[in-house]
């Protein structure tokens, strides 16, 4: 397993400042696996449990693992956007991190919750080698269809977006749903099985 390097750093956005953590594999990485964290004006920050558990598991698949507050949050100057301000700042973070690890690099983009709206954005913006979207807030939020094969992870007790409603997000793209039973919308006590379940859907290196 990779060791980890992990900074915090500030990159400037639009609105001034993005607080950014960055995980760096010593060995070449593999990709870059960008991270969106849950709704800002309802606690979520980067270090969101499940957000972390997300970047960590890239991580250990190989790639560089960056995650970061929105607008508002933490050290991140700007206050809530909608998405459309939050997506701006993924896609400047991206290009940051891009910049220096390599333009070429394969793109991850995993998200939970708000996150999951947030990504949706972006992945038109850039084309991801794959996605992934844990608890995606569909109904609260405008999540347009995603590339096939993206990896759907909700569960079946969610209390903040109904499994009914993923299903009818999902159906008319034919996308799968990994679902979790007897699980909360926050994952609680089923974080290395979240971590667990990407680590073997994710497709393996060429």
């Amino acid at each position: 397993m990779n060791a980890r390097n992990q900074e915090r750093v500030l990159i400037d956005g639009a609105v001034g400042a993005i607080e950014t953590v960055i995980e760096t594999p010593q060995t070449p990485p593999r990709g870059i696996a960008l991270v969106t964290h849950p709704h800002p004006q309802q606690g979520g920050t980067l270090d969101n449990k499940v957000a972390v558990t997300l970047a960590r598991t890239f991580f250990a698949l190989g790639y560089v693992a960056v995650r970061f507050n929105f607008r508002g949050v933490g050290a991140s100057a700007g206050a809530f956007d909608e998405g459309a301000g939050e997506t701006d700042d993924a896609l400047t973070v991206l290009g940051h991190v891009r910049a220096r690890f390599g333009a070429t690099l394969p793109i991850a983009l995993a998200g939970f919750s708000f996150g999951t709206f947030v990504q949706t954005r972006v992945a038109q913006r850039v084309v991801p080698e794959g996605m992934v979207l844990v608890g995606p807030a569909v109904k609260r939020f405008a999540l347009v269809p995603v590339p096939k094969g993206t990896i759907v992870i909700h569960g079946e007790a969610d209390e903040v977006v109904l499994l009914a409603d993923v299903f009818d997000w999902a159906r008319p793209q034919q996308l799968p749903i990994v679902v979790f039973p007897g699980c909360g919308h926050f994952f609680h006590g089923r974080i290395v099985q979240l971590a667990e379940v990407v680590t073997r859907m994710w497709p393996p290196t060429a």
